[in-house]
């Protein structure tokens, strides 16, 4: 059997946050699990989790809803890493980007947080930047409008279909990374 990966959705709790931005990587891996026929439970590691194939004999993972708060996602992600045992080299994170066009998918292994303090909380409680990252393009705030309020914003009803079709896109993406490797699943993506 495949060595198992984590595939990790950051986002805010649903009930006060869900529509906005900022919850993409939660709506992408829900989706995945809807796909994959997975189903989420409470987890001791302060998350949900969905344990499942990326397809029937294939490949195991995790799909992991940290509980708590965007910004604080590190906590929860390292602790499903210890319980799993699963390094760097087999993690996912998915995260809406301020820096990335409106409705595009941007995949890369590493590099720094960018400004993006979920990112920042996962490598400092981690140890380490060496994970994969698919970035959900939001694009930057109109105007002078602080990026938090940006991204903490509801999408209007368009802004949502587009990036409907942008989640379904990076759920592609997570299971290119896994199956393909990140130069072949770049280039179907970029």
């Amino acid at each position: 059997m495949a060595d198992r990966w984590l595939v990790v959705g950051l986002g805010n709790p649903e009930a006060e946050y869900g529509g906005t931005r900022h919850n993409l990587g939660h709506d992408t891996v829900r989706r995945l699990a809807e796909r994959l026929g997975a189903t989420f439970k409470p987890h001791k590691a302060q998350a949900q989790i969905a344990d499942c194939w990326d397809r029937p004999g294939g490949t195991p993972l995790s799909l992991v809803l940290p509980f708590g708060y965007y910004n604080t996602s590190g906590g929860p992600v390292q602790s499903v890493m210890a319980f799993y045992k699963v390094p760097h080299e087999r993690l996912i994170v998915v995260h809406d980007d301020i820096d990335v066009a409106f409705g595009t998918l941007r995949l890369k292994r590493g590099g720094g947080s960018a400004g993006n303090n979920g990112i920042r909380d996962i490598e400092r409680r981690t140890g380490s930047p060496d994970f994969y990252r698919v970035r959900i393009g939001v694009g930057r705030p109109p105007g002078r409008m602080d990026p938090a309020d940006y991204v903490l914003k509801k999408l209007t009803p368009k802004e949502r279909e587009e990036l409907d079709v942008t989640v379904e896109h990076a759920a592609d993406a997570v299971l290119d990374i896994i199956t393909l490797g990140l130069e072949a699943a770049q280039n179907r993506h970029h």
